[in-house]
């Protein structure tokens, strides 16, 4: 057996690895040693791997007949998921130690098992390989959704997203079988030679883009998103909003890319519409939230068509565009559900935005942690969102679509609207009976809270390196 092909799995085995440990210490690790040690060992090990992704050089080529293909983009592409995921690992200490001290080590394990989904997802060579992928990703997902069983919105979130999530796999399935009877492979290589506007292509990518866009949340495939996102656990939203997503842009990116440059007018249209409406109605709906996880889902229903900006320009300015805008984006968004955690465990379970009312008061330094991440979410100079909206803008305006970057522009207006709502809670509203007091974060949420504050005003300066090295 040539086991070469191993060599360029390099993070995929350092993930393997990382959950075997942390596996193996929850079966023979008393349980004093696990309620004491444990997150920490896990979030040591998980950072190790982050930053071995970085400082590692990795090889690039394909990898079992060209079903696994690695560069050095889908290694940063990997790298970014992994910086969200750690921060995510550093805000769940207070929910995990005190609701679900038992089962801990399941919230780790289950979400390396979808990021190794995540990481095939972006690996893919093949389409078959894909959506293995994407269901390693989606079924242990709902596991997370419904982690808190006994709360019946966990246990309705958790339903929500495996039957959609089955239906969309349905849909992809359904346009993967169109694209093979139509073209008579799976394989990235061969498709992209043969792909043209024939209605049988053009139906099987329709399809296919049904099922990824579930994962966007793209409208109209969105409606899952608001109730997943409110009744899942905070942290897990987080990492649904942040990781998820991000994979499933990145996915997208390499497919239209390599498989459906052949009928680019096709998709370009298609995405047209679906930015426009996605940014549209996320916005909008947004406007009417009262509770903040669903105000936050709305608001990344609107960012996903922001994505799609990038992705329309189809060309190498627009891949590093939607790189850098979920790369911003990751910081922005957890930064905000780092103080969401805060105050919803200070609270006791309270999301709803009356919470935050009169929160600079008692909390100065979350209230302006929380401005700073919506104003970076609303591309407001200048923080780091103000450079990946302009950005993104750039790539969509260099091949021509003004009247769409127009359409995101006047969204934008409207998305800064409804983010000042918050900031209006928490420093002109004064708090009432739904207000907190005074409290501290736990040590890893501070820290995350720190690195997602560095995110948001450093990723600005340092995208450069990183846009010499991979584009």
């Amino acid at each position: 057996m040539d086991f070469s092909n191993f060599l360029l799995m390099g993070q995929e085995i350092g993930l393997i690895v990382v959950f075997l440990l942390l596996f193996s210490y929850d079966i023979i690790g008393s349980e004093q040693s696990k309620n004491r040690w444990f997150h920490l060992i896990a979030c040591i090990e998980f950072a190790i791997l982050t930053i071995w992704g970085f400082v590692s050089p990795l090889p690039a080529g394909e990898a079992f007949g060209g079903m696994f293909v690695t560069s050095d983009l889908t290694v940063l592409m990997k790298n970014i998921l992994n910086i969200a995921t750690l921060i995510v690992f550093l805000q769940a200490y207070s929910w995990l130690n005190k609701e679900n001290p038992v089962r801990r080590s399941e919230f780790f394990t289950i979400t390396l098992v979808t990021l190794l989904g995540m990481y095939l997802m972006i690996s893919a060579g093949n389409f078959m390989m894909l959506y293995i992928g994407m269901e390693t990703a989606s079924l242990p997902m709902a596991c997370l959704a419904a982690f808190n069983k006994h709360k019946e919105k966990s246990a309705e979130a958790g339903v929500k997203y495996v039957l959609i999530s089955a239906l969309s796999s349905g849909i992809m399935l359904f346009g993967l079988s169109f694209l093979y009877g139509a073209l008579g492979s799976f394989y990235f290589s061969d498709l992209t030679l043969n792909v043209v506007g024939e209605p049988l292509t053009i139906l099987g990518f329709v399809f296919f883009l049904g099922g990824l866009g579930f994962k966007l949340s793209l409208v109209p495939f969105h409606l899952w998103t608001a109730d997943v996102y409110e009744g899942a656990p905070t942290n897990v939203t987080a990492y649904l909003s942040v990781v998820s997503k991000g994979a499933a842009a990145f996915a997208l990116i390499f497919v239209l890319y390599k498989v459906f440059g052949g009928i680019e007018v096709v998709w370009q249209h298609i995405l047209w519409w679906l930015s426009v409406i996605t940014i549209t109605l996320g916005n909008l709906f947004a406007i009417r939230q009262t509770d903040i996880k669903r105000f936050f889902a709305f608001s990344s229903i609107s960012q996903a068509g922001y994505i799609l900006l990038g992705i329309i320009a189809g060309n190498a300015q627009g891949m590093e565009a939607t790189v850098y805008f979920i790369f911003v984006y990751l910081f922005s968004n957890l930064a905000a559900f780092a103080v969401i955690s805060a105050v919803e465990h200070a609270s006791k379970g309270n999301t709803s935005i009356a919470a935050f009312n009169g929160l600079y008061n008692n909390n100065p330094k979350l209230a302006l942690l929380m401005t700073f991440a919506v104003f970076s979410l609303g591309g407001i100079p200048p923080f780091a969102g103000f450079f990946s909206k302009f950005l993104i803008f750039m790539a969509a305006g260099s091949v021509g679509q003004y009247l769409l970057v127009f359409i995101a522009l006047l969204n934008t207006v409207i998305s800064l609207f409804y983010y000042l709502l918050i900031v209006k809670a928490m420093f002109i509203k004064k708090g009432e009976s739904d207000a907190v007091a005074h409290f501290s974060s736990d040590i890893y949420n501070r820290i995350s809270m720190l690195i997602c504050l560095l995110g948001i005003f450093a990723t600005g300066i340092l995208w450069g390196v990183f846009s010499e090295q991979y584009f």
